[in-house]
């Protein structure tokens, strides 16, 4: 088998002095610092922030013009090279309308592009920054004499922003509550190395994706709620019209005050009224086919979310908690209190016509088969621990068992196991019996007591919208999250997955973290990190910050806190930035190398083979060509 292999990786280095090239080059690269990880968290359709933050490298861009030219620039020309790098295309038409002698500015900025490129590219080989470059300008020539002193500077400004970020985390949750996850996802198809750990949020639009009718009604209430169902209309051009028609016919006269909107200054609110029946058509049709799923699968243990059937109409009151509460709305025209979990016929044509809408949306489809392809519920990467939500846990530390189908997993093997079933869900076509199942799982994993994207013992949704007493409206936290200062259990779920507990860290999103009122994301002296920060507006109330970006390179690790980002077009005329708070969480006792990496283990294995190859060169077991 091995001389199989060696023979295969002969037709790539035919001869002794190829392999020993490719020896040196490994073994070189071996020796560079390891390149620069970015982990962010719960963008939430954050589209402009997020690319701003991608632009600026969280801070590092402007950092590395500082270092570069020190007091050689004034912060005003320090400003302008900042913008010029986040936003070359937008800056250059303001400059060439602006600038009396063009060709000095080309020369001048030209000079100061490629001083902050040299320094950027310190870490890479040529032959990768090379490639970064587009073809046209491998090789640098007389620019500005032909004619492309633009595209060049675009081209190099392109280059930095490359540059300064190695690899990118997404630890979860790109979708829901902000405008734009759909051009996110485009920039995260195009970007060049990233992987994603998925979140509740994004677990649900897979399941909608899929086809599965409760997560397709969350998805559209969600939608309805935050006023940006133009993401679904606009975004994905899925069609809505069936929804909206049914919800004009039907909540035409029903009071829907419950279900107001909560839209931002872009929403327009002559949208309102029919937003507002939507809200309420697809929330009813929501807690049906949640029901539904319940009460087909009791190993779920949710039967407290079946409150469907505990309304009386006559009283206007449901029995909740082993307690009768007052409902502040009990006008459903499309329940049967005899049978309250079913569609009625004309919910049944809704729903499927929303269904094929989802399952042909050509965007969509893409945008998740990438979080399948690049994303998973947790990563081991580079002796970190990456995941969304939580490890469930009870209160004495002892993680929690979980019947998935029928046998009870605990630990990694849940993890496993649910991302297992989140695959199936999609991609067992062939087993429509099994891939239904599969997607009722990925409903779960949303919302389920023990989901370890959820974290939470409910979710009180039916109570928040319907109950006044707020003590219904609590969701109380998994145990993991008051056990996170306590290094016996943050080094119990390290073991779990093979990892050193002396130098891994656990990356963790999901909860916002409340700077405002005191609240740290560092946890155990760093051996844990919650780098939720509230880059969604919905919560920026809550953290006082604009989420955070967690940064690893060669000399350690770092924690930058990020002001509210104001606009693109803000940023490009009045060259204003994102203000960025650094923390240092860890220093390196040597500078980190590309060895020290799990890329450099693979290299390392990869030198291993090719020292294999040259022997059987040597020995004339492979003749060379």
């Amino acid at each position: 088998m091995e001389l199989k292999y060696l023979k295969s990786l002969a037709r790539q280095y035919p001869n002794i002095a190829a392999a020993s090239t490719e020896i040196i080059n490994l073994q070189a690269i071996l020796n560079l610092p390891k390149g620069t990880e970015h982990f962010l968290t719960d963008i939430h359709g954050e589209y402009e922030q997020f690319a701003h933050v991608l632009k600026n490298g969280s801070g590092a861009v402007r950092r590395t013009i500082d270092e570069v030219f020190e007091n050689a620039l004034s912060n005003k020309d320090k400003k302008s090279l900042a913008t010029l790098i986040y936003y070359p295309v937008e800056k250059l038409d303001i400059v060439i309308s602006e600038e009396d002698n063009i060709e000095d500015w080309y020369k001048i900025t030209l000079h100061r592009l490629v001083q902050i490129t040299k320094k950027v590219a310190s870490k890479y080989t040529r032959s990768k920054v090379r490639k970064a470059l587009p073809k046209d300008f491998a090789y640098i020539i007389d620019i500005i004499r032909i004619g492309r002193a633009q595209d060049f500077i675009i081209a190099l400004s392109n280059l930095i922003q490359r540059l300064v970020i190695d690899h990118l985390h997404i630890v979860g949750d790109i979708f829901d509550r902000g405008p734009g996850p759909h051009i996110i996802l485009d920039t995260l198809i195009n970007y060049h190395s990233v992987d994603i750990q998925w979140g509740n949020h994004d677990i649900l639009w897979m399941g909608a994706a899929c086809g599965q009718l409760a997560c397709i009604a969350t998805v559209i209430r969600i939608a309805a709620r935050y006023g940006s169902l133009d993401t679904l209309e606009d975004g994905y051009g899925i069609n809505l019209i069936p929804l909206a028609t049914f919800a004009l016919d039907t909540y035409s006269n029903t009071n829907c005050d419950t279900f107001s909107i909560k839209y931002n200054t872009d929403y327009n609110t002559k949208d309102l009224s029919l937003d507002m029946k939507i809200h309420k058509a697809i929330a009813i049709m929501q807690f049906k086919l949640e029901g539904q799923v319940i009460m087909k699968h009791p190993e779920f243990l949710m039967d407290d979310r079946l409150l469907l059937d505990k309304i009386d109409y006559e009283k206007k009151t449901v029995m909740a908690y082993g307690k009768e509460y007052p409902m502040n709305d009990t006008d459903f025209p499309t329940i049967d209190p005899k049978n309250p979990y079913a569609l009625t016929p004309d919910e049944e044509q809704v729903m499927e016509r929303i269904r094929q809408a989802f399952l042909k949306c050509e965007k969509l489809q893409k945008h998740v088969r990438f979080l399948y392809s690049n994303g998973g519920l947790y990563k081991v990467y580079n002796s970190n621990l990456l995941y969304h939500g939580c490890m469930p846990m009870d209160g004495e530390g002892n993680f929690l068992s979980v019947d998935v189908d029928g046998k009870d997993y605990q630990g990694k093997q849940l993890y496993d196991i649910l991302d297992n079933y989140a695959r199936k869900g999609y991609y067992a076509k062939n087993d429509p019996a099994e891939m239904h199942k599969a997607q009722d799982y990925i409903w779960y994993i949303w919302a389920g007591p023990n989901s370890p994207v959820f974290g939470k013992d409910k979710m009180t949704t039916f109570e928040r919208y319907f109950i006044e007493d707020k003590e219904t409206h609590k969701e109380t936290k998994n145990a993991y999250y008051s056990l996170l200062d306590r290094e016996d259990i943050l080094n119990k779920i390290l073991d779990e997955f093979e990892l050193d507990t002396r130098k891994s860290h656990i990356v963790n999103g999901h909860v916002p973290v409340e700077l405002k009122k005191g609240e740290s994301p560092i946890k155990c002296d760093g051996k844990l990190l919650i780098i939720d920060g509230g880059f969604s507006k919905a919560y920026q109330s809550k953290t006082g910050i604009a989420g955070y970006t967690l940064v690893a390179n060669s000399h350690g690790m770092r924690l930058v806190a990020h002001e509210p980002f104001e606009s693109m077009e803000a940023a490009v005329l009045h060259e204003s930035d994102i203000f960025s708070d650094s923390t240092v969480i860890e220093v390196a006792p040597v500078r980190i190398r590309v060895s020290d990496t799990d890329i450099g283990r693979e290299l390392k294995d990869q030198i291993k083979q090719l020292e294999l190859l040259l022997q059987a060169y040597q020995d004339g077991i492979i003749v060379e060509k």
